[in-house]
């Protein structure tokens, strides 16, 4: 079996991660995780345990991941107890929610199904067979990066008629995507708020609808959204000047049609706004409106673009149209969480069929890369970005995810190194071994 020695902070958030599991088990996490790390070429768990060196007894590690998967809610609020620690520093957490498919292939795999593909490629595929994950990410600013997505948990959505396919023993039960964004969003919600924080959450129109909207502002939790052209507004009901029985109107009677609204020529002012990583000035029209989904007032914004304008509105009726945009373009970061986690990490790749351990794989590879970014987060570039072998590539861009994962591969490495005695460091030819080794390795 490999030992690694991974850098002080990672092995203790790790442990920090491995504390919500039994006590007889959790050693197994912090291997599982340094196999995700080291793991090359197609990223099943089998490749994970031969990068740890695990041969005898692997199966106890397949064993160890279906309670993984059960009590995968648990360690993902302990991961996001550890970055409201390590990295939130204002007073204000953004929350992105939204979800993705990830291919599988056989009939033996729980839980899957035909699902609208979202992205259909040049073969025009309208429908994935595999699984659909809602995820939520934690989305920070980073001082020189800017916008950074750190996914904290993906909940695995079964089409009502997929879930009698499950074994009972399972106790797998149906629940909506909105279901399962409101009822988790809620406990990361109580979890922020103990904190001190308060919680923005950013979706797509998908969500944008009573089930998801009402539960989270009755706890107190601010969305941002995206509205259809033919939503429902109405306007604000004026106070009554006689006090009369019964509840004061809550909605107006004048309904606000949105295309017309966006199709005059005033009330159009300009914002600046910090979106996808530039300053920009922004053409809107902001107004408050009154609307049945969210159970309330709120905030509308127009935001004029070339192609079109863009709808969008917020359940606090306070904020500020740039807060609101930069909420929304924000969302872009879960977007490349998917690609690093599909194309980084290998995330649908694992090849398992139980359903709890379908889960935990697929939140192993969120977990590691949330950690990656964590204990990226305030490393110098220079040990972040080295781009000597690649002249042709810009040698300022920002280092990609992958980059983070060399670095952190060439840091373990690094520490092994160290703890040779001193005369076999000194050998020259062993340094030079140990530099072509570090550059194979990452």
């Amino acid at each position: 079996m490999v030992r690694y020695q991974p850098p002080m902070d990672w092995q203790q958030w790790v442990n920090w991660l491995a504390a919500g599991l039994h006590g007889r088990s959790r050693w197994r996490l912090s291997l599982i995780v340094m196999g995700i790390v080291f793991a090359r070429g197609r990223r099943t768990v089998t490749s994970w345990l031969r990068a740890v060196g695990v041969s005898e007894r692997f199966a106890d590690y397949y064993y160890f991941l279906q309670p993984l998967g059960r009590k995968a809610k648990d360690l993902a609020e302990r991961l996001l107890s550890l970055l409201l620690t390590q990295l939130v520093t204002g007073d204000r957490v953004l929350v992105g929610i939204d979800d993705s498919p990830t291919k599988r292939y056989g009939p033996k795999v729980q839980g899957a199904g035909i699902h609208h593909n979202p992205t259909p490629g040049p073969a025009d595929q309208k429908f994935v067979y595999g699984h659909i994950w809602v995820t939520f990410s934690l989305i920070l600013r980073h001082p020189l990066w800017h916008t950074i997505g750190l996914p904290l948990l993906g909940l695995m959505y079964v089409r009502a008629k997929d879930v009698p396919k499950i074994p009972a023993k399972h106790q797998w039960r149906f629940q909506t995507k909105l279901q399962l964004a409101v009822q988790q969003m809620l406990r990361f919600a109580e979890i922020a708020k103990r904190a001190g924080k308060a919680v923005w959450v950013v979706a797509d129109g998908a969500y944008a609808k009573r089930p998801f909207l009402k539960p989270l502002r009755a706890a107190g939790v601010v969305v941002v959204s995206r509205l259809r052209k033919d939503a429902a507004l109405f306007d604000v009901p004026r106070p009554a000047k006689k006090r009369r029985r019964g509840q004061p109107r809550k909605y107006g009677s004048k309904r606000i049609h949105l295309r017309p609204r966006a199709a005059h020529r005033l009330g159009w002012e300009t914002v600046p706004c910090f979106v996808y990583g530039q300053l920009v000035t922004k053409t809107i029209k902001t107004f408050l409106a009154t609307y049945r989904p969210a159970g309330g007032l709120i905030r509308v914004v127009i935001v004029k673009e070339e192609h079109g304008c863009q709808y969008f509105f917020c359940t606090d009726a306070n904020a500020t149209p740039r807060e609101i945009i930069e909420a929304f373009a924000d969302r872009a970061a879960i977007e490349q969480d998917f690609h690093d986690i599909k194309e980084v990490w290998g995330a649908g790749q694992q090849q398992v069929r139980n359903i709890w351990t379908n889960v935990a794989v697929f939140n192993l590879n969120l977990w590691v890369h949330t950690l990656v970014e964590c204990w990226a987060w305030k490393r110098p570039v220079a040990t972040l970005r080295d781009r000597r072998d690649s002249p042709w590539d810009d040698a300022e861009r920002r280092p990609s995810h992958a980059d983070r994962r060399k670095a952190l591969r060439r840091e373990t490495l690094r520490n092994e190194y160290s703890m040779l005695s001193a005369s076999h460091r000194r050998s020259s030819r062993i340094r030079a071994l140990y530099n072509r080794l570090l550059q194979l390795a990452a």
